[in-house]
Parts: structure tokens; C-alpha cells; sequence
């Protein structure tokens, strides 16, 4: 077996067991933090160089196609910011959740799309061109309307800073992305080894990145309160669920709803614990380093379903 034959057969092992693997590496960040911990500051980096992988998958007619279907854009981002904010103010309802809870999952509600959601779109077989866009229309969107729903929902001011998030969302997103484009229709047949070892550099890096999350917040996880854990998780199950079935409700296609589901259920929920600590307090900041965790490894689960062959449409 040559050399080539079998780094390409290595990451198909690696991209077929992504769930594993992230689950594991979780479990290992879990018992000894140091191991991933010192990630940390590596972790926009890691995200970026998935995103430029991404880019060499895709073709600037996707995102010709996306600008033709802003219908679907809009719905998209519409659903993102009427369904979880909306949901976050049930959970904590129904759950009864002290105040600095309660208005640290209604801040993760308010927030953009997270980045991390065009990672999972793209393990879920999703449309990548469209997810990216609607990431980038929530984000733009956020400094307005993160502030007036979370003074709406929970009667807090805060202040989102418009530029620190725009450039974030370009050298995270639209850098990389623009620059995998780019390199792909200057080299064309050239990339096409790097295409096949691209997602299990992907599995790698996102497995990492989540375990990084996991070893920062050891801590918090061992000691989470039960009923701010079950708020977590509600309110990030819910937001997959509701985001697809409002978008098949609309006339979306399969893939578009898939779509707007990841996008909808998958917060900035790094946005959501600078603006808690910044604004409320660590108790308020505790929703968001749990969310951060959660929504990656439910992504994760649900991207494997998605992508068996009984439920690809």
C-alpha cells in the first residue's frame, strides 16, 4: 500500500468515527484538562482552517444560488431570532429558574448564529453556502437586536460591540472561506487530494476545539446545577426541532430545513458569556459555558444522523 493510499484510508477511518472522537476527546478533556486546555487560544485559528477547507469544497456559483434563494437567507435568520429567544423565556418558565440563570439562558436566546453551526451543516451534508450566509446576516444583525430582545425578555440592557463582532466573523468565516474558494478555482484538479484528507482534518480540529471547551469549564461541568443543565439542554434541542419543522412548515426543502435547524439551535455562545461576565455576573455566565459544550456534541449527534443513508433526501 502506498503512502497516499493509505493516509487517504486513515481519514476516512477518521471522518466515518467523528462522533467517537469527539465524544472521547471530550471525556479525556474532562479527566485531565491540561491535555486540550492549552488550545484555548488557538481556538478562532482552528475554526478558520475548517472554514478555509470548506472553502476548497465549494464553488462561487453556491453562493450565486444562495443570493437567488435570499428568501430562504431571511427565513433563516427571521426563525433564529423569534424562536430562541422565545423558547430560553419558556424553559425558564416552566423550569423556574433562579434570576442570574434565567437571564443567562435568555442571553444565550438572544444571541447570533455561532460559527461552529457551518462546521456542523457541513458534517450534516447541509447547504454550507447558505448556512454561511445566514451566519453572517445574524451576526451583522446582532448588535441591534441582541440588546432589544434581551431588554424586551428580561428588562437588561446590554451593549454588543458591532465592529469586534464583524471582524470576528470575517477572519473567522469569510476569510477563510473566500480564500478556499479562491485557491480552488486558481488550482482546480490540484486540491483534489487535499479534498479527501480535508474532513478528517476537520473531524480532528472540532473534536479538539470542543474538548478544549470541555477542559476550560471542568469545573462548572462537575459542579452545574441539575435544573440550569436541563435548561441547557431544552433549550438547544428545542431550537433544532422548532427550526425544522417552522422551516418544512414554510415549504423549505429537506436540506434547507436542515439547515436553518443547525443555524437556529447553534448560539454564539461565546458572545453570550463575555456580555453575562460583562453585564450580570458569573451565575449568568454559567447557560453559555454549558451551551458552548452542549450544542457542539448534540450538533455532532445530530449530523451523524442526518448523514446516514436512511436520511439523506
Amino acid at each position: 500500500m502506498s503512502a497516499s493510499t493509505a493516509l487517504f484510508s486513515a481519514a476516512a477511518w477518521i471522518e466515518r468515527r467523528f462522533l467517537f472522537l469527539a465524544v472521547g476527546f471530550s471525556a479525556l478533556g474532562l479527566v485531565h484538562p491540561p491535555l486540550f486546555a492549552w488550545i484555548r487560544p488557538y481556538i478562532s485559528l482552528g475554526l478558520g482552517l475548517i472554514m478555509f477547507g470548506m472553502g476548497l469544497t465549494l464553488e462561487f456559483s453556491d453562493f450565486t444560488r444562495v443570493s437567488r434563494q435570499w428568501p430562504s437567507a431571511a427565513l433563516g435568520v427571521s426563525l433564529q431570532y423569534a424562536l430562541m429567544p422565545a423558547i430560553a423565556w419558556v424553559v425558564c418558565a416552566l423550569l423556574q429558574l433562579p434570576p442570574e440563570a434565567a437571564v443567562g439562558v435568555m442571553l444565550v436566546g438572544c444571541c447570533p448564529a455561532g460559527t461552529a453551526s457551518n462546521v456542523i451543516a457541513y458534517f450534516s451534508r447541509a447547504d454550507v453556502p447558505l448556512s454561511v450566509t445566514m451566519s453572517l446576516a445574524s451576526t451583522l444583525l446582532a448588535p441591534l437586536l441582541t440588546p432589544a430582545l434581551m431588554e424586551l425578555l428580561a428588562g437588561q440592557r446590554v451593549a454588543v460591540n458591532f465592529w469586534s463582532m464583524a471582524g470576528s466573523i470575517c477572519w473567522i468565516v469569510v476569510c477563510p472561506v473566500l480564500g478556499g474558494l479562491v485557491l480552488r478555482r486558481t488550482l482546480q484538479a490540484r486540491v483534489r487530494p487535499a479534498l479527501r484528507i480535508f474532513p478528517a482534518v476537520s473531524v480532528l480540529s472540532i473534536s479538539a476545539v470542543i474538548a478544549c471547551v470541555v477542559a476550560i469549564n471542568q469545573k462548572t461541568i462537575l459542579t452545574v446545577p441539575l435544573m440550569v443543565l436541563a435548561a441547557v439542554i431544552l433549550h438547544n434541542a428545542l431550537g433544532f426541532l422548532c427550526g425544522f419543522w417552522a422551516a418544512r412548515g414554510t415549504g423549505a426543502a429537506f436540506v434547507t430545513a436542515r439547515t436553518i435547524s443547525i443555524e437556529v439551535g447553534m448560539q454564539n455562545s461565546g458572545l453570550a458569556v463575555a456580555l453575562a461576565g460583562t453585564f450580570f455576573g458569573p451565575a449568568a455566565a454559567l447557560p453559555g459555558a454549558l451551551f458552548s459544550l452542549w450544542q457542539n456534541l448534540a450538533g455532532m449527534l445530530l449530523a451523524r444522523w442526518w448523514r446516514s443513508d436512511q436520511n439523506v433526501h
